[in-house]
């Protein structure tokens, strides 16, 4: 199937936020795709939203949750976005949902590693996520969701290719800094490559955030990409074929001697 990721810049307006999604779906879906990955907070930035951020997050991840449902199933594409979402308590969820063409929620994940580096101190404002991890299926195929600093831990995208994952969709805003354009594409080809899987990841594109949305290959070979555009789609036929061939000649998940408890797996 073809699967785009689709990059912006999300204001404080969740209404806002929607009509881009909206345009560049339609776009992806007019390119043949039945898939689009978006940004952590497509939602809002938590930078940018107006008036105090738990009370923004409570009164809108509903709206949000439904507009994406909306748009998938107006659009005939399925979605996959990041927002916020309220935990019941002082710190919300970052949050990634996931939903068919026709617009059904088909799950959620709860980012798990809250980006506490680079001082920068995500858990002051954010709960870890309690849910575990998220493999979903959309046109056949399994897909595993990470969320941004996820993918510094390699365990979490080795738990999801274990779990079946032939495809890892990351939402992402990536901070600006030195070397994080070169940390980025270093860790989306060493998490395509270790687990012989297509990797599609989408990137705020912001005075603060990096963009250079994309996807890649089993091997981790970049198939169509983005730079820091302001707003753009990416697009690639992802197939079956390309993770059975890889993992045929070069079968890492089936020689690997360590289960993800780091027990080491007896031989034979």
């Amino acid at each position: 199937m073809k699967v785009s990721v689709g990059q912006f810049n999300p204001g404080g307006d969740v209404a806002e936020n929607l009509a881009v999604m909206r345009r560049l779906a339609v776009s992806a879906q007019q390119d043949g795709s039945r898939l689009i990955v978006f940004p952590e907070e497509s939602m809002f930035s938590v930078g940018r939203v107006d008036g105090d951020f738990v009370t923004a997050v409570d009164a809108h991840w509903t709206t949000f949750v439904r507009g994406v449902s909306h748009i998938a199933a107006d659009s005939g594409i399925a979605v996959i976005a990041g927002g916020y979402e309220s935990s019941g308590e002082e710190r919300p969820y970052n949050t990634v949902v996931a939903v068919d063409d026709d617009g059904a929620i088909l799950g959620t994940y709860r980012k798990l590693h809250l980006y506490d580096a680079f001082s920068y101190q995500e858990s002051r404002k954010i709960k870890p996520g309690d849910k575990g991890i998220c493999v979903v299926e959309i046109g056949g195929f399994k897909v595993g969701i990470m969320t941004c600093y996820d993918i510094r831990f390699p365990e979490l995208a080795r738990a999801l290719a274990l779990e079946g994952a032939e495809l890892i969709a990351v939402s992402a805003a990536w901070f600006k800094g030195d070397h994080k354009v070169e940390h980025w594409e270093t860790l989306l080809k060493a998490r395509a490559i270790e687990n012989t899987c297509w990797v599609a990841a989408s990137g705020t594109s912001s005075d603060h955030c990096v963009g250079h949305s994309a996807i890649l290959d089993p091997m981790g070979i970049p198939q169509d990409f983005l730079a820091e555009e302001a707003e753009g789609v990416a697009t690639t036929d992802v197939t079956h074929k390309r993770v059975e061939e890889v993992r045929e000649f070069l079968p890492v998940l089936l020689n690997r001697r360590f289960e993800s408890n780091s027990v080491v797996v007896p031989a034979g």
